[in-house]
């Protein structure tokens, strides 16, 4: 890991792991001192490193050479301690199954016979317990922070092949590339080399992204440590800089993407204070901090797990998560006229405005059933503060209108099991009109869009999802318009015409939430107004850097969507929006052929949704919050797609 401001490089095996100033976050055996709790580490990454001015209360600086029955030994003297002396957090770290991983592979006998070793050693640790009177009384979490993959020689990307001199660039290589200038001084063109990169031959087993615009899910993006080009690589090959420049190739390693299955890690807990011989799905790893804390029954400081998320394997949770508060209520939004007398050079020949627009006059009966139909689970609540939006009611969905950004900020709507999964019609051409709910002044104009260069208007909100005509005039609104560059159009049209009715087939119905995202500075938060940095054309309508969709629908499928009394499924995605297609080497080809597969890859969490818009989901689900929490951060790996 490079930093440009030390102009220095850190590893785990070199001289700078020693140097506090690497390490920006708070280690658990801080949090614990920070209490009143003593720590003590027999190796973990970090802990022999005077952090914030301080180590644990107990620790050894690293030495890979102790044997594993020596550090059993002594974090078993640890625990006899006297009172004020002992610990109540313990580290025990283990070199193996990693070290005889890369050395043979993941399927080996090299690998079986340390994976012996290690049970050998836990069941020295846990005999040791026993003979000392605490096997009862410890609470033991034995983790892995990786999977393994196989590697060949024989597998591998070479840069040089791509873009030819490759003499001005510093390369990461392996599982994960990474690329800078060599020399500190020269700005690297970084778009142009990602483009040399991109699609270059049949079946490549690369794809070089600037970091702005790998996945969401993969939270690599925001810091100087982060290279402006990353490289993804399939699993089983390695990234080189130029042939042969990898020479430890055979084996086995880990950095692969993280949605890889065999990049997935273990995770064991035995204790009073854990769940009895329960199995629980997948997880992320950040949550293990927070349920460290819990365990220890000391408040975790800020960090980017979400607590409460498992509270389900504790016995007796030590926290009680309860639901932000929203910090921007809706205003109204009510019908103004039915004919405005300005029509925002919008047009829709041949239809009788007045009438349409009475249609949008909804009766607060009718206001009702309309959110019990498309807001199954509440209002999405706005956590950002200082909003100023409108909840306008439609008969065929619910969208949240801002004023400031002159667009939807969301929209809600169901799509019950269809009878067929024919793709949509088409929208009704030619029509666009104002929307009579609201001021001229709070609007956008179809001029702005027709003179917006490489930016068009789309819809957030299928209007030909609709079943009726009348329906379908109720999206072709000013309202439900979002600026769009036409090459990310057709991701979005065949989303709405194919994938929606394909899903809402396979999940048995679904809630769909979509709107626009603003991520700037990619650090994954939403931008403030002063972050934002590109706008259509003359105006001060703000460009989305992604759009997101979230899909919910009943775990049971056999349960439809509008009637799911147990927990729910999600499906979600983070689509960037860009003006071009050349992440998707099929892209000049049918849709068909490569939309669901990119948007699969762009595959998000509920929870990635929430922190990247300031929307809180499920409020109005009447669910207990540690299950929603638990949904929400459930990894995109646990999701997988239904055909």
């Amino acid at each position: 890991m490079y930093d440009p401001v030390f102009d220095a490089t850190f590893s785990l095996s070199g001289p700078e792991k020693d140097k506090p100033r690497w390490y920006h976050g708070q280690p658990i055996w801080h949090t614990a001192k920070y209490q009143g709790l003593k720590s003590g580490t027999f190796f973990w990454p970090g802990s022999d490193v005077k952090i914030n001015g301080s180590y644990p209360d107990i620790y050894q600086p690293y030495n890979g050479k102790v044997p594993f029955e020596e550090r059993v030994y002594n974090v078993l003297k640890w625990l006899q301690l006297p009172d004020d002396q002992r610990p109540d957090f313990y580290t025990l770290y283990l070199e193996e199954p990693d070290k005889s991983g890369h050395s043979f592979g993941p399927v080996s006998g090299g690998l079986i016979e340390a994976l012996q070793g290690v049970d050998q050693i836990i069941g020295q640790l846990m005999n040791g317990l026993k003979q000392i009177g605490l096997h009862r009384c410890l609470n033991i979490i034995i983790v892995a922070d990786h999977g393994m993959e196989d590697t060949s020689c024989d597998r591998k990307e070479v840069l040089q092949d791509l873009v030819g001199d490759v003499s001005n660039y510093y390369v990461s290589e392996g599982p994960f590339g990474r690329i800078r200038a060599r020399n500190k001084d020269t700005v690297l063109d970084s778009a142009g080399l990602v483009a040399n990169m991109t699609c270059k031959k049949p079946d490549q087993k690369i794809k070089p992204y600037l970091k702005a615009d790998l996945p969401k899910r993969l939270h690599f993006a925001n810091s100087r440590r982060i290279e402006d080009v990353s490289v993804l690589v399939d699993t089983q090959w390695l990234f080189e800089r130029y042939p042969g420049s990898v020479t430890f190739c055979a084996g086995g390693t880990h950095g692969y993407d993280n949605d890889a299955e065999s990049m997935h890690a273990m995770f064991l807990s035995y204790g009073p204070k854990f769940q009895y011989q329960t199995e629980i799905e997948p997880f992320s790893n950040i949550e293990l901090y927070n349920l460290m804390c819990d365990v220890l029954q000391i408040p975790p400081t800020d960090n980017n797990g979400t607590h409460g998320s498992m509270n389900h394997i504790l016995r007796k949770p030590y926290y009680t998560p309860l639901s932000p508060v929203e910090q921007s209520g809706p205003a109204e939004c009510p019908l103004l006229s039915l004919d405005p007398t300005d029509t925002l050079g919008c047009s829709c020949p041949g239809l009788n405005e007045s009438v349409a627009n009475s249609r949008l006059n909804l009766t607060a009966e009718e206001k009702t059933a309309a959110e019990k139909k498309h807001m199954l689970f509440g209002r999405p609540k706005m956590l950002q503060p200082d909003q100023s939006y409108c909840i306008l009611h439609q008969e065929g969905f619910i969208s949240a209108y801002s004023h400031k950004a002159l667009m939807p900020l969301w929209s809600s709507f169901t799509i019950d099991k269809p009878l067929n999964l024919d793709p949509l019609s088409p929208v009704t051409p030619g029509c666009l009109r104002a929307d009579a709910r609201l001021p001229a002044s709070q609007s956008p104009r179809c001029d702005q869009y027709q003179a917006a260069g490489n930016l068009t208007h789309a819809f957030l909100y299928p209007p030909n999802l609709n079943v009726t005509v009348d329906q379908q005039y109720d999206a072709l609104l000013m309202s439900n318009v979002v600026p769009m560059y036409p090459e990310f159009k057709k991701i979005w049209d065949y989303f709405h015409g194919t994938l929606l009715k394909k899903y809402a087939s396979a999940y048995n119905g679904i809630n769909v939430v979509t709107g626009p995202v603003f991520d700037y500075n990619y650090d994954g938060q939403y931008d403030t107004p002063d972050q934002i940095q590109q706008f259509v054309s003359g105006t001060n309508i703000s460009v989305p850097t992604h759009y997101f969709a979230v899909l919910t629908s009943c775990r049971d499928s056999a349960l439809p969507v509008s009637a799911c009394d147990n927990e729910l499924q999600t499906v979600t995605f983070l689509l960037p929006h860009k003006a071009e297609n050349s992440e998707s080497c099929k892209s000049t080809e049918a849709e068909s052929l490569w939309v669901e597969d990119r948007m699969w890859f762009h595959q998000s969490r509920v929870r990635d949704v929430e922190w990247i818009t300031g929307l809180d989901f499920y409020q109005g689900s009447n669910r207990p919050i540690p299950e929603l929490l638990r949904v929400k951060t459930r990894p995109t790996a646990a999701i997988q797609r239904k055909q």
